[in-house]
């Protein structure tokens, strides 16, 4: 099980901006909500015999400590839409029926997907989730396949499923769809190469297709280079204007506790990457914590730097440090640009009656020529024990 405490604070610097929240008809100037969040898992093993069988549970519950209706709607505590209103506690019971033959397994229920074109939002209190059925198997060497169909995604500020709906900048068309089917293959040529193909369909709004490349080169005994390629081909699938390219490059040196990296995002077409709303992840190396720069035609960079303070004898404490801009992009027909900067500092404490405790600060500046600029602060503590 995981305690998680969560604090979020967002300050709005404008209050002529369309894009400001607003409250009985006047803008906000923050969002603050402040919550403790129980993650309970249960993973049963297998059932002896050809066919093994087994279930899996997954139980969250959400207790508000602080949040007010003007202030609410930070994606942390559910609200009422009209009134604000934030309730006192929320809960979700989910569960996964399995069936193992070999190296394939069959899952059917609540999946916390990790793909290319479905990837599943876990920067709240509590983790967004998928209802479905998928098939993964491992019976090929060096060779993951999978494949299923998603129904339904229950957001992380909500206890019900619901119909999945689509975000792609500048598409028209599109309908909230229980349908979305994926399916996908990773070849690993050696712990440090590995290729990736996957396709992904939301019903009614737009087809998908991935291609990746992930490598790990040494350089010297201690030096790295690190990159990640990823190029998705995004069209429509009969109810909207789906349009896009999106290609992007991710490279880094890593060098001992060191990680310094710089990645840039190309888009062409009429529209935005898709990808499912809602605060689903968008696969982009430049998804940050606030924004995701994949507006329709809209190239971004990135610049970051990681360090472990293991080396210096400092285990468990680490920082991250990025910027990153878009450009090249209108909004309400004016050209427009973006930037946004993100700075991560985590510590786990490593022995004691508070091992494994993590702490973590997030901060972020995001700045826009056309839409509101904000200031953010989140304040995570979190600690996962096992009962047996």
């Amino acid at each position: 099980m995981e305690a998680r405490n969560f604090y979020l604070n967002r300050d709005f610097r404008d209050s002529d901006k369309s894009d400001v929240p607003r409250f009985k008809g006047q803008p906000k100037n923050k969002l603050e909500d402040w919550g403790q969040g129980f993650i309970m898992r249960y993973e049963s093993g297998f059932t002896p015999g050809p066919i093994g069988f087994g279930v899996d549970g997954m139980g969250l519950l959400g207790i508000k400590l602080d949040s007010g209706a003007g202030t609410s709607g930070s994606g942390a505590l559910p609200r009422n839409p009209i009134t604000g209103e934030v309730p006192d506690e929320f809960s979700f019971f989910g569960w996964t029926g399995k069936a193992k033959v070999s190296q394939s397994t069959l899952t059917v229920g609540t999946h916390l997907p990790t793909l290319p074109v479905v990837y599943y939002n876990d920067t709240r209190m509590l983790p967004q989730t998928f209802f479905g059925a998928q098939l993964l198997s491992k019976d090929i060497r060096n060779m993951t396949v999978l494949g299923g169909q998603f129904r339904k995604t229950r957001l992380r500020d909500s206890t019900n499923y619901e119909d999945m709906t689509m975000f792609s900048d500048r598409s028209t068309g599109g309908m909230p769809s229980d349908h979305f089917n994926y399916g996908g293959l990773t070849y690993t040529w050696s712990p440090k190469l590995s290729a990736s193909y996957f396709y992904g369909e939301l019903e009614n709004n737009y087809k998908q297709h991935y291609i990746g490349l992930l490598s790990t080169l040494p350089l010297t005994e201690s030096l790295k280079f690190k990159s990640d390629l990823r190029y998705f081909i995004s069209d429509d699938d009969g109810r909207s204007t789906v349009d896009n390219r999106t290609a992007q490059a991710m490279l880094t040196l890593l060098y001992r506790g060191h990680a310094l990296g710089g990645g840039y995002v190309w888009q062409t077409g009429d529209t935005g990457m898709p990808f499912i709303a809602g605060g689903t992840n968008a696969y982009t190396i430049n998804l940050a914590t606030y924004h995701h720069f994949l507006r329709a035609h809209e190239d971004s960079w990135q610049v970051r730097y990681d360090y472990d303070f293991a080396p210096l004898g400092l285990p468990g404490l680490t920082f991250m440090a990025r910027y990153m801009r878009g450009s090249d992009f209108q909004i309400g027909n004016q050209n427009a640009n973006e930037w946004e900067r993100d700075v991560d500092i985590s510590y786990v404490v490593q022995s004691g009656l508070l091992k494994d405790l993590n702490l973590r600060w997030r901060n972020l500046s995001y700045r826009s020529s056309n839409t509101t600029d904000l200031d953010e602060n989140r304040l995570i503590v979190s600690y996962t024990f096992k009962f047996w």
